[in-house]
């Protein structure tokens, strides 16, 4: 995989930490551009310039001088693990077919091991599928903890009236299933189906009214393999059955928690070309027996 070290330029983009008032300025444009005008800036220039200069990493994907995209983080500790906390991604939306999530992440990647640090931990919302096809199947994070109703109430267009919930993933950098899934070794198509058939439904769907699935029951996930469905496309529930969401968003809340309570762990994520349209799914499996303490 080329990387996208500092400096370096990737099909017309240069990746490297932000460094001038004026680039840390342009993050809240990232940020407004992606979540809408209401969103809150996230990171301002003086925050921006104190977590570059104090422990954080703030990187950018430039085109020429104009900030595509960026990733913002800072380190953070667990009593026995020092690790970074990615709290803000994002990528302007003229810009978001050009892989720049993941060339960022594999930067900010590459600039975590130069620190000599093993892992990066981040929350993202567990009904948001392009989310975790990047973050689960492409980049071989592992989400390991829900988070029901986490920021409270947040007014951007995305999350404004809804329920924020998250999920806690965390990125083993050196891991060899991560080494293998940034390399692009990922499951084919085959493979996918082949793991569908044999998994265990935690939440079943129909199609309602206007063509999208809803979920209509959960159930305890059994056996080898099992799979939790979400929505393929959230931002057209939205749009077409808002009601919907509500349903959504408590059923795979119920559906982690028996997961987890039975000992369950989501090992990967795929979207699945079928009669109905394309559907999305968490793949999971019985945790193997305990080697260590995982993350508290």
């Amino acid at each position: 995989m080329a990387s996208a070290g500092t400096g370096e330029s990737i099909a017309g983009f240069r990746f490297r930490r932000l460094e001038k008032p004026e680039e840390f300025r342009q993050i809240e444009e990232v940020v407004r551009a992606t979540w809408g005008p209401e969103a809150a800036p996230g990171v301002s220039p003086m925050l921006g310039r104190i977590l570059q200069d104090n422990g954080g990493l703030v990187l950018g994907a430039f085109a020429d001088i104009y900030l595509a995209g960026f990733s913002a983080g800072l380190l953070g500790w667990d009593g026995s693990t020092l690790y970074l906390t990615s709290f803000l991604t994002a990528v302007r939306p003229e810009y978001q077919n050009h892989r720049l999530g993941f060339r960022l992440k594999a930067y900010q990647r590459e600039e975590v091991l130069r620190w000599g640090l093993s892992e990066i931990r981040w929350v993202f919302d567990p009904l948001q599928s392009r989310n975790a096809g990047l973050m689960v199947r492409r980049l071989g994070g592992r989400p390991d903890r829900y988070h029901p109703h986490y920021f409270g109430q947040l007014p951007d267009a995305i999350d404004r009236g809804q329920e924020t919930d998250r999920v806690r993933l965390v990125w083993s950098l050196q891991a060899p299933h991560v080494e293998e899934r940034m390399g692009g070794a990922l499951p084919s198509a085959e493979q996918d189906r082949a793991r569908f058939a044999a998994s265990s439904a935690i939440v079943e769907t129909e199609i309602g009214e206007s063509g999208l699935r809803r979920p209509t029951a959960v159930a305890e996930p059994s056996g080898p393999s099992a799979h939790l469905e979400i929505p393929f496309d959230l931002a057209l529930l939205r749009e077409h059955e808002a009601g919907q969401v509500y349903r959504w968003r408590h059923a795979v809340r119920d559906a982690f928690r028996a997961a987890q309570d039975l000992g369950y762990v989501i090992d990967d994520f795929a979207v699945l070309s079928t009669e109905d349209g394309r559907r999305s799914f968490y793949f999971l499996r019985p945790a193997p027996p305990a080697s260590g303490a995982g993350p508290p």
